[in-house]
């Protein structure tokens, strides 16, 4: 397995050297230049691991082999960091609508099932090249921590997270600032997300501050976050019936990379379909709906981890919905950053529209639907959560099969939400019973980009 970048840059490279870099030198993201196939008859009745095996496998066997893969599988998926024995289990809401638990790992948010795995690839590979990086990653509130837990523990990383200051749950921050290791450094930055998304790919194509500080990125721009999470698609879908039944995956997303995902898994030949859901930071529900994608300002909202307006990895569907044509892809990616739009073709959206369907729901109704849920079934959604379900009630409507809710984070990330919505606070599960009476330690720094990579040149360098 080779991989290509979407803006057609260098040559083709190696799973380990993909894993390492993040982002391709002409800024561009990495897909692989094919897409395996599953035989999905293989794979009935197999456990998480051996189905994660299976999946992961052709994407990284030039430099993985399997019994390696199977130990830095059982490693990451086993009762010591999961503490659900399914990994990610299924609830039933409603007859036909479940919720895909993704919230059992240590920082209790969907990115723990990738960067757990990143953290011991990371590992494995460093180790093996005896060789340092320094992590620059850009978080709106879980992947900070999610990354920063995976990563903590390795002598051969160094990682700096940048959330924006005063926009993420105080347990999304705390969850950042409290974990005390000399080689992570929190920066609260002055600014939104995607003021932090823009500094890390600005320090990334900086060519020369890139290979001074070796950096690596941990962001869903790093392709290996992306294997991590196709492999969910998959077990929950034979979980409940395919390829025999239709299976809908709803997915609250910001950034696009947790559907991109399953993209991936239905390229691979998983047949399910596949619905986003926005909140009030709509560029998403808007570019489907009228064929133009429009950066307006990012506002705050209950589901802060979704307040983007620059998905990042869109440009990898996008790669495929021009045809993979590296040229259109990065004439249109740069009219984006110059002018903050651009638009596709009739004939485009229509394929897109078949590929993706979406939806949106404010605040309003996100906690609307967070008491409906709470009330009839006693069960208790988080915000983004929430806006996934408001999308899944419209759906099973006309669904032909099951229609799962991926349920990125645990309702006790965002108890003022919740508790808005219920009148009930929910508790933090008892591994982080004391998370909030932790010492916290962070740099609040503008939004400068001189100022940033000083931050991080002088502290990788210590």
């Amino acid at each position: 397995m080779k991989y290509i970048s979407t803006r057609g840059g260098g040559s083709p490279q190696s799973f380990e050297q993909v894993l390492l870099a993040g982002l391709a030198p002409d800024g561009g993201l990495y897909v692989p230049a094919e897409w395996p196939k599953l035989n999905l008859a293989k794979l009935k009745s197999k456990s998480y691991v051996e189905i994660a095996e299976a999946v992961i496998a052709p994407f990284v066997e030039e430099n993985i082999d399997r019994a390696t893969l199977r130990k830095i599988l059982n490693e990451t998926y086993g009762p010591d960091v999961f503490r659900h024995k399914d990994v990610v289990p299924l609830h039933k809401i409603y007859d036909n609508i479940y919720a895909l638990e993704l919230f059992h790992g240590p920082t209790i948010a969907f990115k723990d099932v990738a960067l757990q795995f990143l953290g011991r690839l990371f590992d494995h590979v460093l180790s093996k090249k005896n060789r340092d990086v320094t992590i620059v990653g850009a978080t709106s509130g879980d992947t900070g921590s999610a990354a920063i837990e995976g990563c903590y523990r390795s002598d051969h990383v160094k990682i700096f997270i940048l959330h924006p200051k005063g926009r993420v749950s105080d347990v999304q921050r705390r969850q950042m600032t409290t974990v005390k290791a000399g080689n992570v450094h929190n920066i609260a930055l002055e600014g939104t997300f995607d003021d932090c998304q823009n500094a890390v790919k600005d320090m990334f194509n900086d060519a020369k501050f890139r290979g001074e500080m070796n950096l690596s990125a941990v962001n869903s721009i790093n392709w290996a976050r992306i294997v991590a999470q196709i492999v969910y698609y998959v077990t929950t879908a034979l979980e409940l019936g395919a390829p025999d039944k239709e299976v809908t995956f709803v997915v609250p997303t910001g950034n696009f990379g947790n559907v991109f995902a399953g993209y991936c898994a239905r390229q691979m030949g998983l047949p399910i379909k596949l619905a986003i859901s926005t909140n009030r930071n709509d560029i998403l529900a808007r570019f489907f709906e009228n064929g133009a994608m429009k950066s307006e300002e990012t506002v705050a909202s209950l589901s802060p981890s979704m307040d983007i307006q620059i998905s990042s990895n869109f440009e990898r569907y996008l790669f495929d919905l021009f045809g993979r044509n590296a040229a259109k892809l990065s004439s249109v990616m740069k009219e984006f950053k110059d002018t903050g739009k651009f638009s596709v073709s009739a004939a485009l959206m229509e394929k897109a529209r078949a590929e993706f369907s979406a939806y949106r729901a404010d605040d309003a109704e996100t906690l609307a639907t967070i008491k409906k849920i709470f009330t009839e079934n006693n069960y208790t959604l988080d915000p983004h959560t929430a806006v996934g379900v408001k999308a899944a009630l419209e759906i099973e409507k006309t669904a032909k099969g099951p229609v799962v809710i991926l349920a990125t984070a645990h309702p006790a990330k965002f108890p003022d939400a919740v508790e808005k919505a219920t009148g009930k606070r929910p508790a933090l599960p008892a591994h982080l019973s004391d998370l909030l009476s932790r010492k916290e330690q962070l740099t609040v720094l503008p939004n400068n980009l001189k100022t940033l990579k000083e931050f991080v040149r002088k502290n990788a360098q210590n």
